[in-house]
């Protein structure tokens, strides 16, 4: 049966890693095979074509609910239900709408939507609103976060932007929304925002500068309610009645085993309803639950059954929660701490243990964390030593404790204020951990390293004396010190990130790199941070020998203090400089300036006589074994014929569309005269500009030049030198991209 439960799982997991959904037909074939097999020795097939049929039939229902195509970017008078806890921040309302509809078609059972600027929106009321709707789409980039696959599993079948809207019905504060309330009104000596993160689960309240400290030190997960909260708590309750049973405190006429699994299991139930039950609490509950039941009555069949039940079990539920890292992040870490206290000869000293296993988990994630993308702690497994403790001993308890006492407010909010000072104690140790060790992301490396990397860390978390155990750390480190790609001498290795609405080209020759504008920053969403900075460190780069920042306008220059801050940058040169973020030092940009790297030479232009903004974007050329690149930054119709006129000399094969391809730039002239084969367009999907203009798209189409959209395609790769043709990051096959 353990055999067929695995076969199971296996057949969930798989949804992860198609390219593309079965077609239905084999859909409705799978099930009927596997019943066939079922009664035969194969019947470990048999459950993973059903785990494979279940979980491709939900993806495929969630994918027909997706908006239509002929509805994107289109705007609509729609009414729907507000679910959730809605979010505001720099002005931004974001919430989500249940069973919306409209008139004039059928949308989508779940969406949610952003309005700038809106009015204060509650839970549970129904609005009417103008929505200029979206399918549901992300940037596509490198190792970066998926967007797109977060919304699928979310099962949101469309985005939007709130035009207009009126509230319709209002509705009796919902509980949840009402804990909020008061928990941001309470003083908590500035840490509300954490404390109805830890209680309610809504992070809407913490700061960039405290998530940012939090990824540094690996302690997300304290902070923002998931498992690890469900189950600290739990075993709070359940550690109480044994202690009290042990100290001969406990009632002797009521059994102390079966009330502390009840105490745990209904503490963890509250917890989880107030925190809403999201899918990482769901989880968390019946893995405890299975747990408990495990402690009760199971002991005898082993540690593996209840992880084996509740991986089975919540991906039965909720098949596309494998698209979620925290999916694999949580399960990985139970699997390690079995792996760690399992079957052990003798005891561990309590201190030995708590040691071992926050180093043990460390190393365990290590190659999860880089295979997922995600930032490594180096200084998590110190910190986390002190931090766990002190969160789940002082913080959680006087949190809870204090909003379930707002009822009686003198006591609450005295105990919520204790709370807070406890959480602005742990700050002051985590902010200067932070910055002296910030968080790591690795280089990308090969997939063959992979296998190699896991079976290192499973061979370190083995016990002491086991067989080809000190193979571990060599193998393990291959997915830190793996062979990264060089570029050839004289090539270029070109990549124009998707940034949306603006611009980032990251260029790499053998010994240097050079960074090409830096993308947007609106208010505390910044994409340099985001998106830019850990691509140039997938990149294998850890210093920037230039940052060119064409021009000073926030989608160009936006990112770039969060990138100069993060990593080393020899010289900041650009144009519009007195415009430019404070915090740099920018040269400005000089006409005629070249220089080589690696057999590769670089030209700048600039239009002198501009004023400010787009006219005064710094023009590079690039050329490479004879290939040519031109970046033009946000240069309009007037430079494009002053840079002609000047003599500059704008031949190339490539072409960065001028300011998006606006129509107020690319004329026929200056196409003519740089003749590219192709040409590169770094735009948002549906932007309000109406970028690229219908008119340049045509010129493009008349004079025969290729066009790659990053809205489009994702991020473009060229290798400049080779003569050859543009990769992009949509080609590689998910089945919920479009």
């Amino acid at each position: 049966m353990r055999t067929g439960m695995v076969a199971l799982a296996l057949g969930l997991l798989v949804l992860r890693f198609l390219p593309a959904l079965p077609p239905v037909w084999l859909m409705l074939a799978m099930p009927v095979v596997a019943l066939m097999l079922l009664p035969f020795r194969t019947y470990p097939l048999a459950f993973f074509l059903f785990g494979l049929t279940w979980a491709s039939v939900s993806a495929q229902s969630a994918l027909n609910d997706r908006l239509p195509e002929r509805l994107d970017g289109q705007t609509l008078w729609l009414e729907g239900t507000v679910v959730g806890l809605p979010q505001s921040a720099d002005g931004v309302v974001r919430f989500q709408l249940e069973d919306p509809v409209s008139r004039r078609t059928r949308l989508p059972d779940r969406m949610r939507v952003a309005w700038y600027g809106g009015p204060e929106v509650r839970s549970g009321e129904r609005w009417r609103l103008a929505v200029k709707l979206k399918r549901p789409s992300g940037l596509a980039n490198p190792g970066a976060f998926d967007y797109e696959a977060w919304l699928l599993a979310q099962r949101i079948g469309a985005t939007g932007t709130v035009v207009d809207g009126e509230l319709i019905a209002a509705t009796a504060e919902p509980w949840r929304d009402r804990i909020r309330q008061r928990l941001l009104a309470v003083d908590a000596q500035g840490h509300e925002g954490g404390l109805a993160a830890l209680v309610l689960g809504d992070d809407s309240g913490l700061s960039a500068a405290q998530w940012q400290v939090l990824q540094d030190t690996g302690t997300v997960h304290l902070l923002v309610i998931s498992g690890t909260h469900i189950g600290l708590l739990a075993g709070l309750l359940y550690g109480l009645v044994a202690g009290l049973a042990r100290w001969g405190l406990w009632p002797r006429f009521i059994p102390w085993l079966p009330s502390a699994c009840a105490l745990a299991l209904g503490g963890a139930l509250i917890y989880g309803f107030l925190a809403g039950f999201d899918v990482p609490v769901q989880r968390a509950c019946i893995m405890l639950g299975l747990v408990l039941l495990w402690r009760l009555r199971f002991r005898h069949l082993g540690v593996a059954w209840p992880m084996l039940i509740a991986l089975n079990g919540v991906l039965i539920a909720e098949p596309l929660i494998s698209l979620r890292p925290g999916f694999w992040l949580s399960f990985a870490a139970v699997g390690i701490l079995l792996l760690i206290f399992g079957g052990r000869l003798g005891a561990w000293h309590w201190l030995h243990s708590w040691s071992r296993a926050q180093w043990l988990i460390a190393l365990g994630l290590l190659p999860v964390l880089l295979a997922l993308n995600l930032p490594v702690s180096l200084s998590g497994p110190l910190v986390n030593l002190v931090a766990v403790p002190w969160v789940s001993v002082l913080i959680l308890p006087l949190a809870l404790f204090g909003t379930f006492l707002l009822v009686i407010p003198p006591i609450g909010e005295r105990l919520l204020w204790l709370a807070g000072g406890a959480m602005e104690g742990l700050f002051r140790v985590l902010s200067p951990m932070a910055d002296l060790i910030p968080a790591w992301t690795g280089p990308a490396v090969p997939f063959w390293v992979w296998p190699f990397s896991l079976l290192g860390a499973l061979l370190l978390l083995l016990p002491n004396g086991v067989p080809l155990r000190p193979l571990g750390w060599p193998m393990l480190l291959l997915c830190v010190f793996a062979p990264q790609k060089s570029v050839p001498l004289g090539e270029v290795e070109v990549t124009q990130l998707d940034v949306g609405q603006g611009l980032a080209i990251l260029l790499r020759t053998q010994n240097h790199a050079l960074l090409y504008d830096a993308g947007p920053r609106f208010g505390e969403f910044d994409i340099g941070q985001r998106v830019v900075l850990p691509a140039i460190r997938r990149a294998g780069i850890a210093e920037l020998d230039l940052m060119l920042l064409s021009h000073a306008d926030a989608d160009h220059a936006g990112g770039a203090p969060a990138i100069h801050q993060a990593m080393p940058v020899s010289r900041v040169l650009g144009g519009d400089i007195e415009r430019m973020p404070p915090e740099l030092s920018v040269e400005r940009c000089q006409n005629g300036e070249s220089w080589t790297w690696d057999n590769v030479t670089f030209a700048t232009w600039i239009w002198e006589q501009a004023g400010e903004g787009n006219q005064g974007s710094c023009v590079l050329s690039i050329e490479a074994n004879g290939e040519r690149l031109l970046l033009t930054g946000d240069i309009d119709v007037s430079a494009e014929r002053a840079m002609l006129e000047h003599g500059f000399d704008v031949r190339a094969d490539w072409l960065q569309a001028p300011h998006h391809g606006s129509r107020t730039s690319s004329s026929k002239r200056f196409l003519q005269a740089v003749s590219p084969r192709g040409v590169l367009i770094s735009r948002g999907r549906n932007n309000a500009f109406g970028h690229p203009h219908p008119l340049v798209m045509s010129r493009y189409r008349w004079l025969k030049i290729d066009t790659h959209d990053s809205a489009e395609r994702g991020a473009l790769t060229l290798q400049l030198g080779t003569f050859g043709e543009v990769d992009f990051e949509r080609a590689v096959r998910r089945f919920w991209r479009e």
